[in-house]
């Protein structure tokens, strides 16, 4: 059977990409990687912020994180920087990293399972306000 549309396009996407479990993320965080959640605000407020997670709207994801781009935030010092990209269940978030990856952030990635993942994991939201960039 072979396999086309959304779920070619997704099988595409992660090859290659060595995606992140939760604790895994946790810990390339604590090591220096920048987590990117591109969930929508609503999703955000059901399911809670993610600890040092910098939210950035999917629409302008690449020209925020390219160290090229004269619209990048400050901590996107290199394309040598780790990249989690997180999305509610793991989907649209390995589509976002392969684009990364494709505008030479070779080490993007995503959080397998999304937050949704994370949540059953057990692991910890934020309490503080999210750290939203436009």
């Amino acid at each position: 059977m072979t396999i086309t549309g959304v779920d070619a396009l997704l099988e595409q996407a992660r090859t290659g990409m060595r995606r992140l479990d939760p604790h895994e993320t946790r810990a390339a965080v604590a090591a220096g990687a920048l987590l990117i959640d591109t969930r929508t605000d609503r999703q955000r407020a059901v399911q809670g912020d993610l600890p040092g997670a910098i939210v950035i709207d999917r629409t302008v994801l690449e020209w925020r994180l390219d160290p090229r781009s004269a619209n990048r935030i400050p901590e996107a010092t290199g394309l040598d920087r780790q990249i989690v990209v997180v999305c509610r269940q793991g989907y649209s978030s390995s589509l976002a990293a392969a684009s990364l990856r494709a505008i030479g952030l070779h080490r993007a990635t995503d959080l397998a399972g999304g937050v949704e993942a994370w949540l059953t994991a057990g692991l910890p939201t934020s309490a503080g306000p999210p750290d939203v960039r436009e």
